[in-house]
């Protein structure tokens, strides 16, 4: 046990051993016993923070508050078992499982759509880069389109 690690127990725990933690309480009372001055001076200024903090209160809530609370909750209402599930008002789980999926499908086709277009409007050109320089298009397999024979 270190000194600074002996101050870390009391600053987070307090001054009440039995609130540090199970497996360094009997090197942390050890190192105390060894080192009574200084553990002395830190357990007096942890045990007045203990007491400060012990002696914080908070006042029960008033009533009137209470049951303004409670009135203000939503109040969940519970279809009954014998209606349909289309009931007007009534949202189906499946429903919201279809909604979600036709949107799924729905920005699928978009994207699908938009890379279509993409792809026509290149061939309509027939330039698909705004440069000359047109050497990404090429593989590894067809050669390059710059003439390094010079070199």
């Amino acid at each position: 046990m270190t000194p600074e690690r002996f101050r870390a127990i009391v600053d987070a725990y307090g001054a009440d051993a039995r609130n540090w933690p199970a497996d360094e309480r009997a090197a942390a009372s050890a190192w105390a016993e060894q080192h009574r001055g200084e553990a002395d001076a830190l357990l007096a200024e942890a045990a007045q923070l203990d007491m400060w903090l012990a002696s914080d209160t908070v006042a029960a809530p008033d009533p009137a508050f209470v049951e303004r609370v409670v009135a203000s909750a939503p109040v969940r209402r519970r279809r009954p078992r014998w209606l349909p599930l289309t009931w007007p008002g009534s949202r189906s789980r499946r429903a919201g499982l279809w909604w979600s999926g036709a949107a799924f499908a729905g920005v699928g086709l978009i994207g699908g759509l938009a890379g279509a277009f993409a792809v026509s409007f290149f061939l309509v050109t027939g330039n698909p880069s705004p440069g000359p320089e047109s050497s990404y298009l090429t593989t590894g397999f067809g050669g390059t389109a710059a003439d390094w024979s010079g070199e």
